[in-house]
């Protein structure tokens, strides 16, 4: 299997996708852009993605999620440990200057205000911990994984030092290919997006099949139609599979208001999702 990810070797979607496929083979993809576009020009090509964030909420991906209309496989929840990696005999009284990925800066917040460091944004973390490697500054330092540290020769100054402790980033797997898991006693997830038709009322009328049959809707997020603010996408995700008839009254229910409607995916429910429960 081939999976297409942004960033470069070390990555958290890297590790991700080998967490989850042991035996893949990964692609480093300099954008998510790029991740997408592998995956819809080549069935073999899968596409690993950072969806959204615990801490800091949705990654910013929507739009392509919008443009290319992947099919969506499994989502995995991993957990989120940020590292400061620096040169070899450094010491955290040494840095002044942070890099990473905004996200990542972001998760760590509270550790860079106390430690009075300058922060700056990077393409992604992996590639930050590279760049301070081949730099040697000793008072440079980035926010990466372990694995960076394993790969570009660099030393754990501190552990774990994101703002919140179970902090987790949901990931998709998305290909070109249409598939999902049959009906079953698992627990599932239905992904789409819909646009309403323009009327008054629009999304409160079109919502009311999954209340009356009873169908949980854990994400509705609206995302502005190209150039303009006036019309909008929903991405939706809800408990249940497709085939359940609960589910199909409320996806009919709805669709009668819309003017776009397409599914994205049905699969397995990540575990986490029960710890929560």
């Amino acid at each position: 299997m081939k999976i297409a990810y942004q960033g470069i070797p070390g990555s958290y979607s890297e590790s991700c996708a080998k967490k989850m496929y042991p035996d893949c083979e990964t692609i480093s993809c300099k954008t998510f852009d790029e991740c997408f576009e592998k995956a819809s020009q080549d069935n073999s090509i899968r596409s690993i993605i950072p969806e959204s964030n615990k801490t800091t909420g949705n990654i910013g991906v929507e739009y392509l999620i919008f443009k290319y209309r992947l099919n969506i496989y499994a989502e995995y929840f991993q957990k989120v440990e940020h590292n400061l990696l620096g040169q070899k005999g450094s010491k955290i009284s040494d840095i002044k200057n942070i890099f990473s990925h905004a996200q990542a800066l972001s998760q760590c917040s509270k550790f860079i205000k106390k430690n009075d460091l300058i922060e700056h944004v990077r393409a992604d973390t992996a590639g930050s911990a590279e760049s301070i490697s081949k730099n040697k500054r000793i008072d440079e330092a980035a926010i990466a994984s372990k694995l960076s540290a394993k790969i570009y020769n660099l030393e754990i100054l501190s552990s774990n030092i994101e703002n919140e402790k179970g902090n987790v980033t949901r990931f998709l797997v998305m290909g070109k290919n249409i598939m999902q898991p049959k009906y079953g006693k698992k627990k599932y997830i239905t992904s789409f997006l819909f646009k309403l038709k323009s009327k008054p009322a629009a999304l409160y009328q079109s919502l009311g099949g999954f209340a009356i049959n009873g169908v949980n809707l854990t994400k509705l997020q609206s995302y502005p139609e190209q150039n303009s603010f006036k019309s909008y996408f929903f991405l939706c995700d809800l408990d249940g599979h497709i085939e359940d008839q609960k589910v199909q009254k409320s996806l009919e229910e709805l669709g009668l208001h819309c003017e776009d409607f397409h599914v994205l995916g049905v699969f397995e429910a990540d575990k986490f999702r029960e710890k929560r429960s």
